[in-house]
């Protein structure tokens, strides 16, 4: 009998006996239960970092602040109106005396003072500082509520990121448990091969080296999608140690147009439209500084109560109490007019109109530095998309080349080298393609949010 006839006798031998072995090991083998991990969708991690994410809720808190700022009475156009009262009470000795004549003396005499007042002041005129005031509080508010929706976005991104990282070390998971798999088979075919004398046991001992080394690889990779969890439970305001089950799959959008993503990132990104607000508000406060070179007109008005009881007044030679009382309402215009504070307005103005340039230059700066992450942001993106389109191609390369090696090994044809690069390929070809199709949606994820359209379709989603 020949080599290659002897191999095939002894393959079938062992095809006849490796389904009872496997159904003994099944027979025997106690079944373990499992909690499944609850599902998270993409959709329903967003919307739990929107609600507790400590980034976005700190910006809520600041665009509050900032909304809160924008009344009239902040910009100074309403009147101010305060109460005063005020009450005192005195014990003196007093000791008078007018020329020669004897001193009249007091001693212990008591005085109690009253005051009661409403004052009313209003500026009716500052060189419309007041109204440009007014328009500098909204344009802060405008300038905050782009923070947070910048804020917003990030938080979006990064939980996008994380989320899709997840689905990539979950994917790692099952590479390397079909990789187990492979090699369990290779150890039962190589130890029935050294139980029927056709085999040395140095190659169900390398078998099993390459096994646990796959075992080992397998451990940590569960460590790194343990800390991809992690991450993505801390971006969403979560404990740490919720486990979760990732429900969507990596799919890259492959139609990004460059001239809408440029648009959008001119019309739409917060960067660049939270720069074209500094400019305004800087605008704004070279105007109220000039506004100071104005005349300043007030009206003041206020009505007044005032009650003083003397126990120690001297009509003549006789000691007697003394009650005055007044009342009445007062009101008058004031006008301030500046003439010289040693060119400090100069100073203030000469500063305002500093800042606003500095404000037009970093508005240029931040339109040059879009350009630049945009231009490369959709290099990026067109480059993953094509190696995407190669290691997709290359992925059914290998789990063809991986069952064909299988068959030949199964016949004897392949040696147990060839088999363990065959596998090799193709673990290596699953993670390659699992890192390529998660940059892709990175390069994704990035042109969307430069284009300031990733929170209006992540919000939007089903």
């Amino acid at each position: 009998m020949s080599l290659f006839s002897r191999s095939l006798f002894f393959s079938f031998l062992l095809f006849s006996i490796s389904p009872l072995a496997w159904g003994q090991q099944d027979q025997t083998a106690k079944p373990q239960t499992v909690a499944p991990a609850p599902p998270l969708t993409l959709q329903q991690a967003i919307q739990i970092g929107l609600e507790n994410n400590y980034g976005i809720r700190l910006a809520r808190t600041d665009e509050q602040i900032v909304s809160n700022n924008v009344t009239r009475g902040n910009a100074g156009q309403l009147p101010a109106v305060n109460g005063n009262f005020t009450r005192t009470f005195n014990i003196n000795d007093v000791r008078q005396q007018l020329g020669d004549q004897p001193p009249r003396i007091s001693n212990g005499a008591e005085s109690n003072f009253l005051n009661a007042n409403v004052a009313l002041n209003w500026t009716i005129f500052d060189g419309l500082g007041m109204f440009i005031a007014y328009d500098r509080l909204k344009a802060l508010e405008r300038q905050q509520q782009i923070i947070t929706r910048a804020t917003i976005e990030e938080s979006v991104a990064n939980i996008t990121d994380a989320y899709f990282n997840v689905v990539r070390e979950s994917g790692k998971i099952r590479s390397l448990e079909e990789a187990l798999n492979i090699g369990q088979q290779r150890i039962d075919l190589t130890q029935g091969r050294v139980d029927v004398g056709v085999s040395a046991k140095v190659e169900v001992l390398t078998a099993r080296v390459d096994y646990n080394a796959d075992r080992s690889l397998l451990l940590q990779q569960q460590e790194l999608l343990n800390t991809a969890k992690i991450n993505l439970n801390s971006l969403i305001g979560r404990t740490t140690l919720t486990d979760f089950q990732p429900i969507d799959s990596i799919v890259v959008v492959t139609g990004l147009q460059a001239e809408e993503i440029v648009q959008g990132v001119i019309d739409q990104n917060p960067r660049l439209q939270q720069a074209r607000l500094g400019v305004d508000v800087a605008r704004y406060e070279r105007r109220l500084v000039r506004s100071a070179r104005w005349p300043r007109v007030n009206l003041t008005s206020g009505y007044v109560l005032s009650r003083n009881i003397n126990n120690a007044a001297f009509f003549g030679t006789q000691l007697a109490t003394n009650i005055s009382r007044n009342a009445g309402l007062n009101y008058g215009v004031t006008a301030t007019v500046p003439l010289f504070n040693g060119f400090e307005q100069r100073r203030l103005e000469q500063n305002a109109r500093v800042i606003e340039e500095q404000s037009q230059l970093l508005l240029d700066q931040t339109r040059l530095n879009l350009d630049a992450e945009t231009e490369q942001a959709l290099n990026r993106y067109q480059n993953r998309l094509q190696l995407l389109q190669l290691e997709e191609e290359n992925i059914l390369l290998a789990r063809e080349n991986i069952n064909i090696a299988l068959a030949r090994y199964r016949l004897g044809l392949l040696t147990p080298l060839d088999l363990r690069v065959a596998q090799r390929s193709q673990l290596d070809a699953e993670v390659r393609l699992l890192d390529i199709r998660y940059q892709a949606k990175q390069a994704e994820t990035a042109l969307r949010r430069l284009s300031g359209y990733l929170v209006q379709e992540a919000t939007s989603r089903p």
